[in-house]
């Protein structure tokens, strides 16, 4: 039976951990080991902005030990991602490149959303509650060492995600400093923690009514282990809640490491953990919190599964994210029949143009997200919509995406409807984003917008053929186009000038009004 060995490698703001699967086609995946030590990186940078050099030489120290043990395990692949502590740290750089010399380990740093959105896929895919639960209205709280995360689900899909600076790790080292004795530090972390939460609420709930809480972190974990009294398995609510409490607030740190066999710096973030969770459960006035003990190596395995294509799941996440971006785009008003339209006749020129543009999957994805938010910037000014559409894109976190595929989509929006800068003056304006990729993006998107330019969806249907040098693209409709041709012939001379072809646009009239 084909097999390989593949491990995941998270270096996370208060441990660093790896799971060793084996891979194999008919059945999937199955842990074969699993490795964790503690390191509260994040305690570094979210108090100094660096990571020091004492906390590098033992993450290098853990790190060589575990490439000792994907040797013995005769590992295949293995892909390690950084989290905040790192992605937040000014000499992350430096860091990374460290640690590959020292270690000969490749860290690549996740972008929030990516983290995300990995924790999601682990989530969806191992939790046997998961798609029950969230055909309601349902929080998924993901509690890290640095922030939370709070992502909305309704009728099965993902509608839009937040992040929040009050992880457990932020939280307790913010407030030790005030030498608080017990009774004020709880009623203090309970205001801070309260106020962040209230603003998530107003600008994001509404008056959605949360019917669940889907609660992952490894917090949730040891909650449960300190009370074992109450048999919890996979739920708790209020009343088990008020327990935990109880036990954190009458035994110190230091006890419940000893009395419940959990490290002295996991013990330290119990609290503010708890604190989030009630103050979540007590605000979006929901009946339990749903527990998992998913964690970011979960998602990378189903990631790695999922991109190589060695197993389908009955889940397709590419749903998830236009389900958000459509949210998005509802919240500011874009014109949702154009937009699609636009997406569609863009995703149609990208499927016939591969072989020219030799472009993958992934920026479809990104070339549909711009097209269905292309007019966001309207909202606040129509005069400067395509600046504002980009601030907008560049301001709003958009689950499954890299900072920098983020940047690359509010460039193509950007550029959309002004004119394409050459290449010194586009790389000060483009950040990360990969000048190439935004062009050809764009070009696409110009042609595509400009053939729905009156904004009435006047074809229907589209064929569109790659021939002889040039693209044609044949619209099915009786519909006067005179303003669609008026505009496209500009967007064709970019298209022509990115792809060496020439769009054409012809007319057929088969079509009933």
């Amino acid at each position: 039976m084909a097999y390989k060995i593949f491990a995941a490698i998270d270096v996370g703001s208060t441990d660093v951990t790896m799971k060793i699967y084996e891979i194999t086609a008919k059945k999937g995946y199955r842990l074969l080991d699993y490795a964790s030590s503690i390191i509260e990186l994040g305690s570094d940078t979210y108090a100094n902005g660096y990571i020091s050099q004492g906390s590098l030489d033992r993450l290098c120290e853990i790190l060589s030990g575990f490439m000792k043990k994907m040797k013995e395990y005769d590992t295949t692949e293995y892909r390690a991602y950084a989290t905040s502590a790192i992605r937040e740290a000014k000499n992350n750089e430096m860091v990374l490149d460290l640690i590959k010399r020292r270690t000969g380990m490749e860290v690549r740093i996740l972008s929030n959303s990516e983290h995300r959105f990995l924790m999601y896929k682990g989530l969806a895919v191992n939790a046997e509650y998961f798609d029950k639960i969230v055909e309601k209205n349902t929080a998924i709280v993901d509690i890290g060492a640095g922030s939370v995360q709070i992502s909305l689900m309704n009728d099965g899909k993902l509608i839009s995600t937040q992040n929040i600076s009050i992880g457990a790790l932020r939280v307790r080292d913010r407030l030790k400093y005030f030498r608080l004795d017990t009774a004020h530090l709880e009623r203090v972390m309970e205001e801070y923690i309260s106020n962040e939460i209230d603003t998530f609420q107003n600008y994001y709930l509404f008056n959605k009514q949360i019917k669940n809480i889907i609660a992952i972190g490894d917090e949730t974990k040891y909650l449960i282990q300190i009370v074992p009294e109450l048999n919890i398995t996979d739920q708790f609510g209020p009343e088990q809640l008020s327990v935990m409490f109880d036990r954190l607030l009458s035994k110190s740190p230091s006890d419940l490491a000893a009395e419940y066999k959990i490290s002295y710096e996991r013990a330290t973030l119990l609290l503010p953990a708890a604190m989030t969770y009630g103050i979540f459960l007590k605000r979006s006035k929901a009946d339990m919190i749903w527990t998992t003990q998913i964690d970011l190596c979960d998602g990378i395995i189903v990631d790695e599964l999922e991109r190589t294509k060695k197993l389908t799941f009955n889940r397709d996440f590419n749903v998830d994210i236009m389900s958000a971006v459509s949210q998005m785009a509802k919240k500011y008003q874009c014109d949702k029949l154009h937009n699609r339209n636009v997406a569609k006749i863009a995703c149609q020129i990208f499927d016939k143009t591969k072989k020219i543009h030799e472009l993958k999957n992934s920026h479809r994805t990104q070339l549909e997200i711009a097209a269905l938010l292309h007019d966001c910037g309207k909202f606040i000014n129509m005069k400067n919509a395509a600046e504002n559409s980009y601030s907008i894109i560049m301001s709003t976190e958009i689950m499954g995406l890299s900072h920098r595929e983020r940047e690359e989509v509010a460039n193509i929006v950007r550029f959309n409807s002004t004119g394409f800068p050459d290449y010194d003056e586009g790389r000060e304006k483009m950040g990360d984003g990969d000048y190439m990729t935004i062009a050809k993006l764009s070009a696409i998107l110009k042609v595509a917008n400009a053939m729905d330019r009156s904004h009435k969806q006047k074809a229907s249907s589209y064929q569109i053929v790659v021939k002889d040098k040039q693209l044609v693209i044949t619209v099915d409709t009786l519909y006067d186009l005179v303003l669609e041709r008026g505009l496209f012939d500009d967007k064709a001379d970019f298209f022509e000038q990115v792809y060496g072809i020439k769009p054409v646009l012809r007319q057929k009239r088969s079509a009933t009004i």
